[in-house]
């Protein structure tokens, strides 16, 4: 995964790669909703097919998400996280932690493992094992 840094700070370098609008939303859909296929991605938060096409293609060549033939149709492709992407579990666990917390998201209990700071690190680490032993 490489680059061009616009500043030594790796907030700034993390922020050119995650940092808009659908990035992390189509991480959650892949990373936590277990979504593959480009039609499951465009549903949920109507983002535009162009969008969508566009964070697709900055996550594969970011290295963060790999595309590959769908082996019941080879016509269609579908996306898989990668180590880098799994990486990123304990950020969205603690970003759907501080949004529940201080927005007015209501409850929704797909994440309240999350949410619990009791049930959190356990959820980030049943889920990051059971993506990473999905990765080649």
């Amino acid at each position: 995964m490489t680059h061009e840094l616009r500043s030594g700070c790796p907030i700034a370098a993390s922020l050119d790669i995650l940092g808009d609008r659908w990035t992390l939303v189509v991480l959650r859909d892949v990373l936590l909703g277990g979504r593959t296929r480009f039609s499951e991605l465009a549903v949920d938060e109507s983002i535009a097919t162009n969008i969508l096409t566009d964070r697709l293609h900055r996550l594969v060549e970011g290295g963060l998400v790999e595309k590959t033939a769908d082996p019941d149709d080879g016509r269609r492709v579908i996306y898989r996280p990668l180590l880098p992407a799994i990486d990123l579990i304990p950020v969205l666990a603690e970003l759907v932690a501080w949004g529940s917390r201080h927005t007015a998201v209501p409850e929704n209990p797909v994440f309240a493992a999350f949410v619990n700071p009791e049930t959190r690190e356990a959820a980030v680490s049943q889920v990051m094992a059971r993506l990473t032993a999905q990765v080649r």
